[in-house]
């Protein structure tokens, strides 16, 4: 596209020079058939030109509450960071949530949204800390519902079948762990199945996805 338009600015420049330069009269119609091409080749490379679309996020919930404890069983900041670095060196944007007494948990006193995104190396937005007395199951399940999203968690939310069908959903839940202090992920089965296949309850009406 480069090429055209530089093309028609420089005949441009010529039509103007040859009606105000004594003695380039001549050049005006060469110029000036110059311009008249150059503008199609502008037009066509326009109408060619695709717009650049953005790769399509691969968002996933974390269940962070849940992940805390998948090495050694013990409530660990690192083995968080480490299977959100997984993730992402994997393709997906995660978002986690966790249950209010996280910080508790992981350093020994209360930890909000923003306190935690700092230690995890994510953005404030990527995080949630549900409030104290609600369970962040259902937030988990809520945000995974309206963003189509996987669920990264050993939990198998039970409990919330009734309300979430999708959950039983084959590749709705990446379970994962440490075994000899190596992460794995079991992905295989979630990679086969896009996030909205089979039948998935809309999303709540009045309610608007955080991540």
């Amino acid at each position: 596209m480069f090429v055209p338009l530089f093309l028609f600015l420089l005949s441009l420049i010529g039509v103007g020079t040859s009606l105000t330069v004594p003695g380039w009269a001549d050049l005006a119609l060469l110029a000036g058939l110059s311009a008249f091409a150059s503008l199609i080749l502008l037009i066509a490379a326009l109408l060619r030109a695709e717009p650049r679309r953005a790769a399509p996020q691969r968002k996933v919930i974390v269940d962070g509450s849940n992940v805390m404890y998948w090495k050694d069983d013990t409530p660990q900041i690192d083995t968080v960071r480490e299977v959100l670095d997984r993730l992402a060196a994997l393709g997906f944007t995660p978002g986690i949530i966790f249950d209010a007494n996280a910080g508790h948990l992981l350093a020994g006193r209360y930890l909000h949204d923003g306190a935690l995104a700092e230690r995890l190396g994510l953005a404030e937005d990527r995080v949630i800390v549900v409030n104290k007395g609600t369970p962040a199951d259902a937030t988990i399940l809520a945000e995974a519902r309206d963003l189509g999203a996987r669920i990264v968690s050993n939990d198998r939310y039970r409990d919330w079948r009734d309300q979430h069908p999708e959950v039983e959903r084959p590749g709705a839940l990446i379970q994962g762990g440490f075994v000899d202090g190596t992460l794995w992920l079991a992905l295989e089965e979630a990679a086969e199945r896009p996030a909205t296949a089979g039948a998935v309850p809309a999303p709540e009406p009045d309610r608007q996805a955080r991540f």
